[in-house]
């Protein structure tokens, strides 16, 4: 055997329990995928149905698996994504082209933020094929929905043949699973009930990693660590993803360094951890934070997408020489690169070695303290800093928080939040309309929790309309609309007064009313405010919608700086 061939070795994934389900003669394909599914923990399904997809969905009306309808196909999309981040797997059912072409976006979404969501569409029948006719929803050929899906997520089948159907469907929910992006699975509607004629047993891959290059990763990274004078580490979003943080922690604690993290990978940590220092946005983030951060000469990023957002429009100032850079898929430290070293792995042998480097001091400024009050200003108008400052004093370790694109994220970047992986938002992929929508996938993951949703008034008149499906199904979230009659955003990466950036008035507080439950309130003063928040808080049994009408050119100082990066390039 080969020097390099010798160094490859396996592991065997063990993070959750798949069940070894013996072949079975009766078990029909559209029943294997159920089953599947259950194996990786999914108990809740989003979609729309269609009547390309209706056996599947009778089929899934009669399993173990909840089916929840909503409104449109990409919210469906989007509730499935949130829910994926919070269970670890998120599954969505459309029917064909109208549909799938529908949840395009927020597929793309989760395959840019690694959200492990299962696409599982319709389409027609083989037989249905036969000389080409023009069915309905058809585009352009039967292979359009799948070859554009194909650019969308980590692996793709169409279930044509029922001898590969099983091993086809393994292979994909195994590709969902380890690589954490969404994949797609295509199911003739004439296929749901067909029982394949041979046995199967699902039997998981092992990975394969080089292990002489995982030895030499970890005695490069323990020097270089042993020998800092400032070490750091940047907290990236894939160790949510991974669930890697008890991991990260332990590695932090024994070695006692500092812990900053991204915008995309606020709340991977506890953030009221003693080593816990604040999110590093490059200029965009708070001075002190950036300057403790940069001043480093050992930096440990861990699972961090270097984003132009996660990196304030590339003004991080980050020396390669003196960074350790670990993901999902790469290693490199300093000018050096590593192949196929698991992040997990990595992580555990770092912790192993028992790294020691000097101790660095954090400052008392960049503690981040569990708020401990507001002094509210009755007559004051709204400012969405000291909306943020009062909602601080709210949130608790059962609260999940979802921002929205705009200032909703920039802003409630200033929130403290108390429990890991408790704070969501499309923070790379930056597509609006997240929120509300990933509101539904938030509470049907976690039906005890509290879900608040901060979201501009811009994003909220895409898909604000998933509100009748959260009222539908009795949840509780507390939706703030940021009302600065616009999009904020844009009219500060551009001079001048702007009609496109304007948008209609809405009443958003008489929604509650169209959509038959919840209660809406309607506030432009501090005082105003406080009394709606305290209101909704105390009050589990229906969703509550504060129209929060903002100071006019009111905007968090995150936005500003942002704004002040990004303008000249508009």
């Amino acid at each position: 055997m080969s020097h390099a061939l010798s160094s490859i070795g396996k592991r065997t994934e063990n993070k959750t329990t798949i069940s070894q389900r013996p072949g079975q003669l009766d078990l029909s394909i559209g029943q294997y995928i159920i089953n599947r599914m259950q194996d990786y923990g999914i108990q809740d399904c989003f979609g729309i149905p269609g009547d390309y997809v209706l056996n599947f969905y009778s089929m899934l009306e009669k399993s173990p698996i909840n089916m929840v309808g909503c409104t449109r196909e990409d919210c469906a999309g989007f509730a499935a994504d949130a829910y994926a981040r919070i269970r670890g797997m998120g599954a969505l059912c459309v029917t064909y082209c109208v549909g799938g072409l529908s949840v395009c976006n927020s597929v793309a979404g989760a395959f840019a933020e690694k959200s492990p969501v299962v696409l599982i569409t319709g389409s027609p029948g083989m037989n249905e094929r036969i000389n080409n006719p023009l069915l309905h929803h058809k585009v352009r050929d039967f292979s359009t929905q799948r070859e554009v899906f194909e650019k969308l997520c980590i692996a793709s089948t169409e279930l044509v043949d029922p001898l590969v159907a099983f091993s086809e469907i393994d292979r994909v929910l195994d590709a969902c699973y380890r690589f954490k992006r969404p994949v797609y699975i295509e199911l003739p509607r004439d296929m749901v009930n067909v029982v394949p004629s041979i046995t199967h047993a699902y039997r998981r891959p092992s990975i394969e990693y080089d292990s002489l290059a995982l030895e030499e990763a970890v005695r490069e990274a323990i020097e270089r660590i042993n020998h800092s004078k400032k070490p750091m580490i940047i907290a990236g979003v894939e160790i949510h993803r991974f669930g890697l943080q008890d991991q990260l922690i332990k590695l932090a604690e024994r070695a006692k360094i500092p812990i900053a993290a991204t915008i995309l990978g606020k709340s991977v940590v506890d953030e009221t951890h003693p080593l816990y220092c604040g999110l590093y946005e490059g200029a965009m983030g708070r001075d002190d934070v950036t300057k403790y951060v940069e001043e480093s000469d050992c930096i440990l990023l861990l699972g961090a997408f270097m984003t132009d957002i996660n990196l304030g429009i590339y003004t991080a100032q980050l020396e390669v020489r003196n960074c350790i850079y670990a993901t999902s898929e790469h290693l490199q430290i300093s000018y050096h690169h590593y192949p196929q070293v698991p992040l997990a792995d990595f992580l555990d042998r770092l912790i192993e070695a028992n790294p020691q480097p000097a101790q660095r001091v954090i400052p008392d400024t960049l503690h981040v303290k569990k708020p401990v009050g507001f002094q509210i200003e009755s007559d004051r108008p709204l400012e969405v800093s000291r909306m943020m400052s009062r909602i601080n004093s709210q949130i608790d370790a059962q609260t999940i928080v979802i921002a929205d694109i705009g200032d909703a994220l920039f802003a409630s970047s200033e929130l403290v939040i108390h429990e890991k992986t408790d704070f969501m938002s499309p923070a790379y992929y930056t597509s609006m309309g997240f929120s509300v929508p990933a509101a539904l996938g938030a509470c049907v993951a976690k039906p005890d929790d509290r879900v608040l949703v901060i979201v501009g008034d811009g994003a909220f008149q895409m898909t604000g309309q998933e509100m009748s499906s959260l009222i539908r199904l009795g949840h509780n979230p507390v939706i703030i609309v940021l009302d600065n009659h616009g999009y904020g955003t844009e009219r500060f990466l551009q001079e001048g007064t702007w009609k496109y950036n304007e948008i209609a008035v809405w009443n958003y507080s008489k929604l509650p009313e169209v959509y038959g439950g919840g209660k809406g309130y309607l506030v432009a003063t501090e005082s105003e405010f406080d009394v709606a928040l305290n209101a909704a808080w105390s009050d589990r049994s229906q969703l509550h919608l504060i129209h929060a009408k903002l100071a006019e050119g009111d905007a968090s100082s995150t936005l500003m700086r942002l704004a002040n990066r990004l303008k000249h390039r508009v």
